[in-house]
């Protein structure tokens, strides 16, 4: 996988610059006191996909993640099995092993890294990122899982309870590599978000630490803005933060406006867009495009 944070792009996943609330810490906490996955509600741009890669930064562990679709199965998180790769090779010879057709998952990777680069020949995944970092234990991103079928959140109950799981093509049982210690922090930590478009089954939320990520008020968002600018640009001048502040002000009694109209409020991430516009183009909310910007990205909407 690249390494985005070389790169001037607005989505960079590498945990750099991310502001945590003491609600959102706590919740990270109780998740690893618990082992249960941790579950983040909220808009989208509110910052759940960003936390997981942050977490595994500051925790110093090996970071994985997926993208859920609608064509996702629990399965793909787990393996993958070339069935198709299979039938052709076992057309050709009769000493094919099924081994040879299984590709591990995120899950896997998280669970026991050494069997799944045992199976992969030692090429580590273009999902796995920070190879450096602990071999103990990882963080792992399941992100949007309400993209997918309800079967999807159902058929990872039993996998992440367990920490194990039997693959059906060969007969292999994964399982952790290491014994729970008595230190949460030496565990994995399965980091899952959902945008709310599908409503996740009853058993699943049962067994998940949920955390809202709720939108900052003007003070947060001009702190995230310094970590970002710390992060990425070299520093906060005093011009950036009062331009910050204008802008999360600005933001702010937008949503108001926008939740009274039951309309959808622009996001964190909207605003760090329109801070990045406003500081090259050289836009305040006083200038005569300000109109034009705000509705561009952070409205989004068809003018009446």
């Amino acid at each position: 996988m690249p390494d985005l944070s070389r790169l001037d792009v607005p989505d960079r996943r590498d945990g750099e610059a991310y502001v945590m609330s003491r609600k959102l810490e706590l919740a990270v906490d109780i998740a690893y006191a618990t082992g249960r996955p941790l579950l983040l509600r909220g808009d989208p741009g509110s910052g759940k996909s960003s936390l997981a890669a942050h977490i595994a930064l500051m925790r110093g562990a090996r970071y994985y993640e997926m993208v859920v679709t609608s064509r996702t199965q629990a399965q793909d998180l787990l393996w993958t099995f070339d069935s198709v790769r299979r039938l052709a090779d076992a057309q050709l010879r009769n000493d094919v092993d099924d081994r040879s057709y299984v590709e591990p998952g995120v899950l896997w990777w998280a669970f026991a890294r050494d069997s799944a680069l045992e199976l992969a020949l030692g090429v580590e995944p273009e999902f796995e990122t920070n190879a450096e970092r602990s071999s103990s234990h990882a963080v792992v991103l399941i992100d949007e899982i309400d993209k997918a079928d309800p079967d999807l959140p159902n058929g990872l109950l039993v996998p992440l309870g367990s920490n194990r799981f039997r693959v059906t093509e060969t007969g292999t049982v994964v399982e952790i590599d290491h014994a729970p210690s008595s230190s949460p922090d030496s565990r994995n930590l399965i980091v899952i978000t959902t945008n709310e478009e599908r409503e996740l089954p009853q058993a699943f939320l049962r067994r998940c630490v949920v955390v809202w990520l709720d939108h900052p008020d003007a003070d947060g968002l001009v702190a995230i803005a310094r970590s970002h600018l710390d992060t990425y640009e070299g520093g906060m001048s005093k011009a950036d933060e009062d331009l910050a502040f204008e802008l999360a002000t600005a933001v702010v009694e937008l949503r108001a406006e926008m939740a009274r109209e039951a309309s959808r409020p622009p996001s964190t991430a909207e605003f760090l867009d329109a801070l990045r516009a406003c500081r090259r183009l050289g836009i305040t909310t006083n200038s005569p495009e300000w109109q034009e910007l705000r509705d561009m990205a952070l409205v989004k909407q068809q003018p009446n």
